[in-house]
């Protein structure tokens, strides 16, 4: 039997994977709300740009950021903190869209953790070759709700390890519309995200964006 160039081949990856104990990666689960989703994000960005934040050590990250909810996760030679005042405008941080809350909470809710709230939204840019290091989600306050993570535009090797830096990494390729979640015993797993490999979204372009759901206090 041939198969015809135009033939519709089945996904065959499955829709839900476990990573740890805590930790989901749900295939597709973001591409519902895109129609909504995307929109919402260029508006985020007008108000508040994307920016190269700087570490305490004093380097320049790859990843360009910017955040929305009542507070922003920065970076400066002071060290990392959450903070209700985008330090570039002065103003409060855009609000959190509902699309964007309703995409995280019902994320959370799937992974077995219910009533989500979160108060920072992480929005991550990278660019081919942009990566980030292995570490801890370690700024919050409140260690007992859940991360959650949502991957657009172009695909990413995501590098989930354990609780020491030390522990090796399992590495999960993250396409459109993959959200990963983990809380619970994996909350202070480190992670990471390799050397974003070149490409072209058909919907996203040279790019990848990742949101990155908190609850900061």
């Amino acid at each position: 039997m041939t198969t015809d160039l135009f033939d519709v081949v089945p996904d065959v990856r499955p829709s839900r994977e476990a990573m740890a104990d805590g930790a989901v990666l749900l295939r597709g689960f973001a591409r519902p709300f895109e129609a909504e989703l995307l929109p919402a994000l260029r508006e985020i960005v007008k108000q508040a740009p994307f920016r190269h934040l700087i570490t305490p050590g004093g380097h320049r990250m790859s990843v360009a950021m910017t955040n929305c909810g009542s507070v922003g996760w920065v970076s400066d030679h002071t060290g990392y903190r959450y903070d209700a005042i985008d330090p570039e405008s002065g103003q409060k941080w855009p609000a959190m869209p509902p699309v964007l809350r309703k995409l995280a909470a019902d994320a959370a809710a799937d992974a077995g953790f219910n009533s989500f709230g979160p108060e920072a939204c992480l929005i991550n840019r990278y660019v081919p070759g942009a990566k980030l290091s292995l570490h801890q989600d370690k700024d919050e306050l409140d260690f007992d709700a859940p991360i959650v993570s949502v991957s657009l535009g172009l695909p990413a090797i995501f590098l989930f390890g354990g609780p020491k830096r030390a522990d090796k990494p399992a590495r999960y390729r993250l396409e459109h519309g993959d959200v990963v979640i983990w809380g619970g015993p994996s909350r202070l797993f480190f992670h990471g995200v390799a050397p974003l490999a070149d490409g072209e979204h058909p919907v996203m372009g040279r790019q990848r964006i990742n949101l990155t759901f908190r609850k900061a206090r």
